[in-house]
């Protein structure tokens, strides 16, 4: 049995689920390890899910707190947000270990480090599965300051730095508090772990397209990254009546959607500035995963979340918040991006997309209005970008990163 452990949104385990779709159709047995809440979402998928039993709302996190994760626009704010939550990971690292027993192998997510330690006490391989490029590299900025500071060899550096101490300040905790409870000392070698990857026995796998972020030629050989993790979707989805007439009654229309970072609070803000900035540019729009908003004009239709692999090749552009899935889908799909960055690693990918031609320049949400919406729309269907568009995504098509790193991870095991 191979464990992955996952961790984030429901968007950070989508990734995950693709790897496992391909472990499993090279006859591997596998599982995926996370908060309950998740657990019908990933067997929807036919794969095996290990429920950790606590969640956010047993756990007593702070709603405000939560928000402060999902806002955090700089380094600065994330690393305090960060140090914010390492105390709620010491109340699941006795569930993630318990996961991890029993198992050929383990896969982690960066925010699991748990998972690395646990396989080297039980004598098994660990392989860090990383949604984004994390290794350092002197070639290009991370995902926290992509786009926010010039790229020059030591601050590229230095950016991994900050990247892998935060990922590390929210996990380590977890794992002294566990292993001085139940083995009376830390594990060995304790440390970051994320650089780790001497031999073909303990890779790590990234999941990004080499035409969005070039693969670095200083990382380690036993580093891969071959393209995105895309999920297949076990059945054609089904549409309801009236979007599947909303679709079929005029001009491929925008769709607006700001995924797990959209608060209700900001429903009657967002949704009458996006109704605003779709009747300047006199088009049609897709408002998703905002509920039931009253009094929608005949050129807007609100939808709860359906699969972006179905939808975004339906639509003229796509309007969401930057996160590494919803990007990559609409990269994928080959359509004009429209980014409006709330946190974290949200302004990356919008720079990145933006520096790639495929997108509007980013609005970050704080400057958001009507006005520069409007404007943003009108430039991502300018033909250049549609075209530039259509491009990266016959690009990505020639890449199987799912398929290729899950070859590795099988690799590994027969060594």
């Amino acid at each position: 049995m191979i464990t992955i452990l996952c961790s984030g949104s429901r968007g950070d385990f989508q990734p995950y689920i693709a790897l496992a779709q391909e472990l499993k159709e090279l006859g591997k047995a596998v599982r995926i390890t996370g908060m309950k809440e998740f657990e019908s979402f990933v067997k929807s998928y036919n794969i095996d899910f290990y429920p950790i039993q606590a969640d956010f709302k047993s756990l007593n996190v702070d709603e405000n707190m939560l928000k402060e994760a999902q806002s955090a626009d700089n380094p600065l704010k994330m690393l305090l947000t960060f140090n914010k939550m390492k105390k709620y990971g010491l109340d699941i690292a006795n569930e993630f270990y318990a996961a991890c027993e029993g198992s050929e192998l383990i896969i982690y997510h960066p925010g699991c480090t748990i998972g690395y330690f646990a396989a080297e006490r039980l004598g098994i391989p660990a392989i860090l599965a990383s949604p984004f490029p994390i290794h350092k590299t002197k070639e290009q900025t991370s995902v926290i300051q992509y786009g926010r500071v010039k790229s020059t060899p030591f601050k590229n550096i230095i950016s991994y730095h900050m990247l892998q101490g935060m990922l590390w300040l929210a996990s380590n905790n977890s794992v002294k508090y566990l292993w001085k409870k139940e083995f009376n000392g830390l594990p060995k070698n304790f440390g970051k772990p994320y650089e780790r990857h001497t031999n073909k026995r303990q890779p790590a796998v990234i999941s990004c397209s080499n035409f969005v972020f070039k693969r670095p030629s200083d990382w380690n050989e036993n580093i891969h990254q071959y393209g995105y993790w895309f999920v297949k979707e076990p059945t054609d989805y089904i549409p309801s009546k009236e979007l599947s007439d909303f679709l079929s009654s005029g001009e491929k229309p925008i769709y607006i959607g700001f995924g797990s970072v959209f608060h209700k609070d900001q429903k009657e803000t967002l949704s009458k500035l996006i109704i605003e900035a779709l009747s300047k540019t006199n088009k049609r729009g897709i408002i998703c995963g905002m509920g039931k908003i009253d009094n929608l004009p005949s050129n807007v239709i609100a939808v709860d979340s359906l699969p972006h692999t179905w939808l975004f090749d339906k639509v003229a552009a796509v309007c969401h918040h930057g996160g590494a899935g919803t990007t990559s889908a609409g990269f994928k799909a080959g359509v004009p991006s429209i980014i409006v960055p709330f946190a974290n690693d949200q302004h990356a990918w919008a720079h990145r997309a933006y520096d790639l031609k495929v997108a509007s320049k980013p609005i970050p949400i704080k400057e958001l209005t009507s006005d520069n919406l409007a404007e943003a729309i009108n430039y991502a269907l300018q033909d250049k970008i549609v075209q530039n568009a259509k491009k990266l995504a016959l690009d990505i098509s020639s890449e199987n990163g799912a398929r290729d790193c899950a070859k590795v991870i099988v690799d590994s095991i027969s060594l």
